[in-house]
């Protein structure tokens, strides 16, 4: 990981005023609904069954940012939510409200979207849309682990057995 990046998750960890208790359940939440949207845009990002069951992964330490399809799928997702511009970058109202749909989004909505502008400003040179969406996940990844409101892969596998068996 680079110095730059090092700075940029230190500092988002520190500026974090409010550590929200439960935040990870929220994160769960809003990955849960955004992760609804990967099977409507499997055949558009040409991701194979495979790299679509490792995009579940998504929240494990050792998840792979090496698939320019992964990030041409994100990219669909976002779309899919009308979660970008016609510039292909974040838009930051939507995005707001849409972390805001799910219950208590509203504690982790102005933190994740200022994680995300930070992520989105320091790739922004990166002109494969797919590729720059993909270091934008990753970025996001990593400062919403040292922001510590990642969800563990446990809650998550938890809540897709529960709602496998409704």
């Amino acid at each position: 990981m680079s110095e730059y990046m090092r700075r940029v998750i230190a500092w988002l960890a520190l500026s974090l005023v409010i550590q929200v208790q439960g935040s990870a359940d929220i994160m769960k939440d809003v990955t849960l609904g955004f992760g609804e949207a990967l099977q409507h845009c499997r055949e558009e990002s040409q991701l194979t069954e495979e790299k679509m069951e490792e995009f579940f992964h998504f929240w494990r330490d050792d998840f792979k940012f090496e698939d320019h399809e992964l990030g041409c799928a994100i990219m669909c997702m976002s779309r899919h939510f009308n979660l970008m511009t016609d510039s292909h970058r974040m838009h930051h109202e939507n995005t707001d409200k849409f972390i805001k749909s799910f219950p208590n989004g509203e504690m982790l909505s102005k933190q994740m979207v200022q994680i995300i502008h930070t992520c989105e400003q320091q790739f922004d040179s990166v002109e494969d849309h797919c590729w720059r969406i993909l270091r934008i996940s990753e970025c996001f990844k990593l400062a919403c682990i040292a922001a510590d409101i990642a969800p563990s892969m446990e809650l998550l596998i938890a809540e897709f057995i529960m709602e496998a068996e409704n």
